[in-house]
């Protein structure tokens, strides 16, 4: 489907030379670049390779590199060498299996895929969306959208559809919501009040990118470390979104061409909640309301185990072990909710659920085995330092210090998202170099993973390296049969730059107060 799509010249740019708009030359330039990538594994595969070399060359010529601020002066070490190859020998198998985000990753994707598969977070978002006025139509979308990296990949299939049968329920153009769906659940994937597997992801490769430098050893890397910013985002972005919709891009639509509202049920998209759904949802609310005061009040007790030194709440146990906190509080929602519409008919149905879980992270877990061995690499040879200092240095040099070099780092990321949409891939090239040069220029690995998440999230909507893009065109044309890809990304264009300036905005907010990102996640470096 996506190659046939792929081919429908654009519909909006006005023609250029040859019969194609710039629109199209430019939309196929990247889409020729990106498939030009190999597959992440063999780009990770080729790094470790590149890296071992360089690192071999730079030991041979006896090259080192002093930490600023410790005088500490590190050797760089060779991995083609007999003491590398030794390392590599004694350590492969336990960089894989000790890399950070793959436990909590898949710790997460057990309890939200028992959620997701018993039917919970696709009737939690049927169920916002259907109940919601006409007139605030559009801001519920866009805030239940902002939420949807809970749902991982799946809020892309589900949110848009939904929304679409939503708008032509309550007598709008249901264009809108479909385009206004996917512009925001893209645009807006990285932020929500709600912790998922994704955070998981970014965090676990932060902390091992913030074990490049000594320093890093007392920066906070648990799961909530942007939850503050990620939170404050989520409500402007869903402002923003509705405001978009509603009053930008729904204004300029033309009627739809047609009514595929039959087809949308025979696909099995309803808005619909029946009796036994809500029931499932008051009984998976109540229990997790319970669950939160037997939680948060045994937090707040004092003396309490859950305390940090001190009697502290940040840090504190916690807060660093938030991680089984969040799987039992995912598990026991969607067995509840499970248990009560029969989709968790027998105990043997929740282990099935987590197993089907894991499986569908299998290629995840195959990257992370290459991503695992580069980040190592960067440690161990200290190349990762080196590199970190040199960037330091010539960010210092042209006076790029402050916020200007992160609002720079952002928009570098927006560019390479267009190429690798995969956010841990990107991520996981990025952090050990920037995580540990922004750590030498004085700020937070927080701040650096949280502006990761604005580039990693802004410009997906408009990249034809996503495939959700060709899915969104197969159903705007169920809607205008007439529409070309140029017609899709002209519309979704309105959401790009307002949702880049609001994002960089509330991250301007954060670092302009020295408000913290999340839980004991300073914006600076003490």
């Amino acid at each position: 489907m996506q190659e046939t799509l792929a081919q429908s010249p654009g519909g909006s740019g006005g023609p250029g030379p040859g019969g194609t708009s710039l629109l199209d030359r430019v939309l196929g330039g990247i889409e020729r670049a990106g498939n030009r990538l190999p597959h992440p594994f063999f780009l990770f595969c080729g790094l470790f390779v590149l890296l071992a070399a360089i690192s071999s060359v730079l030991a041979a010529a006896g090259a080192d590199v002093t930490v600023p601020g410790s005088g500490e002066t590190l050797e760089i070490k060779g991995l083609f060498t007999g003491e590398g190859l030794q390392w590599l020998l004694e350590n492969l198998v336990p960089n894989f299996t000790g890399f950070p985000s793959l436990g909590t990753v898949m710790l997460m994707m057990m309890a939200v895929g028992v959620a997701e598969r018993s039917g919970l977070l696709e009737t939690v978002v049927r169920a916002t969306i259907a109940r919601a006025p006409a007139r605030f139509l559009p801001y519920v979308v866009a805030f239940v959208a902002c939420q949807g990296h809970v749902m991982s990949d799946i809020s892309i299939l589900v949110i848009p559809p939904l929304a679409a049968l939503a708008f032509r329920s309550a007598g709008r153009n249901p264009v809108a919501g479909l385009i206004g769906g996917f512009a925001c659940t893209c645009a807006g994937y990285a932020a929500g009040f709600v912790v998922g597997s994704l955070d998981a992801l970014y965090v676990g490769i932060t902390e091992q990118a913030t074990a490049v430098l000594p320093m890093g050893a007392d920066s906070p890397t648990h799961i909530l470390v942007n939850y503050f910013f990620t939170a404050v985002a989520s409500a402007l972005l869903g402002l923003l979104g509705g405001f978009l919709i509603d009053k930008v891009l729904e204004p300029r639509l033309p009627e739809p061409e047609a009514d595929p509202s039959a087809e949308f049920g025979a696909d099995g998209v309803t808005t619909e909640v029946t009796a036994i759904q809500r029931r499932g949802l008051l009984w998976a609310g109540l229990v997790l309301l319970v669950y939160a005061v037997i939680v948060i009040g045994g937090w707040l007790i004092p003396g309490s185990p859950l305390r940090g030194e001190g009697g502290a709440l940040v840090p504190s146990p916690l807060l660093s072990g938030v991680i089984p906190v969040l799987f039992v509080a995912f598990l026991v929602c969607g067995v509840v909710y499970g248990a009560v519409v029969k989709t968790v008919a027998k105990p043997e149905d929740v282990p099935r659920m987590m197993g089907e879980s894991v499986t569908s992270m299998s290629s995840y877990i195959v990257l992370i085995f290459a991503i695992a061995q580069v980040i190592a690499v960067f440690n161990w040879s200290n190349v990762g330092t080196l590199l970190a200092v040199k960037c330091a240095a010539g960010l210092e040099s042209i006076g790029l210090t402050g916020f200007t070099g992160i609002v720079l780092f952002v928009l570098l990321v927006t560019l390479l998202n267009l190429f690798i949409t995969s956010g841990s891939a990107l991520w996981s090239l990025m952090a050990p170099v920037f995580v540990p040069t922004f750590m030498l220029l004085g700020m937070e690995p927080a701040l650096t993973q949280a502006a990761f998440r604005i580039g990693d999230s802004a410009t997906q909507m408009i990249t034809p390296m996503n495939p959700y893009l060709f899915l969104t065109l197969a159903l705007l044309r169920r809607y205008e049969p007439s529409a070309q890809l140029g017609t899709l990304l002209s519309r979704l264009s309105i959401f790009v730059v307002p949702y880049l300036i609001a994002w960089l905005a509330v991250l301007g907010i954060f670092y302009g107060f020295d408000i913290p990102l999340g839980p004991g996640a300073d914006i600076h470096m003490p």
